[in-house]
């Protein structure tokens, strides 16, 4: 589908930095930028990994310190 649309200069200035770091035209890059925006609204957002951390959700505490005491594995 072909349109047009009116982007802030921020939008602008984020879409030109990802086209240059991906190597990819500006369609390729408004693309995937909003098939990934809509797969993490979907999926939760991305949480950034950190190097010897493991994520844990901490929503269920007794889940979690079972967890602590080995009794069962990180899902």
């Amino acid at each position: 589908m072909r349109t047009t649309i009116s982007l802030d200069d921020d939008v602008t200035a984020i879409i030109e930095a990802e086209r240059r770091k991906a190597g990819e035209t500006f369609r390729e890059t408004v693309n995937r930028l909003i098939r990934v925006s809509q797969q993490q609204s979907v999926e939760g957002p991305e949480l950034p990994l950190l190097p010897g951390r493991l994520l844990v959700d901490v929503s269920d505490v007794s889940e979690v310190l079972a967890m602590l005491d080995d009794e069962i594995p990180p899902q």
